[in-house]
């Protein structure tokens, strides 16, 4: 049987060698490449694959910020091989996991046992979801490498660089998305409000809204609205007010006891 598969790395030569070795495996149906966490996310959702050879290292979103995005969103979650350079502990939690992995540089017969390995969970339609999420919460999903997220503002014609927990608010119209915070509002380079999420602490940020995404430590104030809605007064300058939509409205009384 053909495997669909993706390869995601932030390396282009690690890219490169992994799609010349997997010419030599006619199993192997190879539908895209991407190099980097949010790339990855989009690129399961659009081929729904069977495998995915997927970078841990990446800036960003890495390689376990992809499977608990995945998790979080119900998405189908493929088969992973990881590409790792971590140390022997690491590895060994890979195998406790049973989940597969490869070390850099590749090797020609790893990689063949990998996609044996991956092949065989495909036919027997083993979910990788629980082994995933057990080898995420045994390597504690590496928060020591995580590096802190800088969102990058034109505000005034200055490049302003900005601490994600600093973001108020962003909003999109006609395309463009405005980031506020406490001090200033500026254009950001996120082309959608997806993307900007997907780059951001589900934890922290919400998308209350489909033209906004709110920072839940800088809400100032829930109003009562029309129809038993909300809106919500945020802490920025200009102490913007942004709808709740419909959907979010229990995702709102959650999070504040309402």
């Amino acid at each position: 049987m053909a495997l669909n598969t993706l390869i995601v790395d932030d390396e282009r030569p690690a890219r490169d060698e992994l799609t010349f070795l997997l010419k030599a495996f006619p199993e192997i149906n190879l539908v895209g490449q991407g190099k980097n966490g949010l790339e990855a996310v989009s690129l399961i959702k659009e081929h729904n694959p069977d495998l995915v050879f997927l970078d841990v290292q990446m800036p960003g979103l890495d390689g376990f910020g992809v499977i608990k995005k995945l998790v979080a969103g119900k998405v189908r979650v493929p088969q992973i091989v990881f590409a790792t350079a971590f140390d022997n502990y690491a590895v060994q939690a890979f195998e406790v996991s049973a989940v597969d992995y490869v070390l850099k540089p590749f090797d020609k017969a790893r990689i063949a046992k990998a996609i044996q390995r991956a092949k065989k969970a495909v036919e027997s339609n083993t979910s990788a979801v629980e082994r995933l999420e057990s080898l995420v919460d045994k390597l504690g999903v590496p928060k020591a490498a995580a590096q802190p997220v800088k969102l990058l503002v034109k505000a005034q014609s200055r490049l302003m660089l900005v601490d994600a927990e600093d973001m108020v608010l962003a909003s999109i119209e006609d395309g463009t998305i405005t980031i506020s915070t406490r001090e200033f509002e500026g254009v950001s380079n996120y082309r959608t409000i997806e993307e900007l999420a997907g780059a951001l602490e589900a934890e922290s940020f919400w998308r209350a809204h489909r033209s906004f995404l709110v920072n839940i430590h800088h809400i100032k104030e829930v109003l009562p609205w029309f129809k038993s809605s909300y809106m919500l007064k945020m802490n920025d300058r200009k102490q913007t007010e942004v709808p709740v939509s419909r959907a979010q409205t229990k995702r709102l009384r959650d999070l504040i006891k309402l």
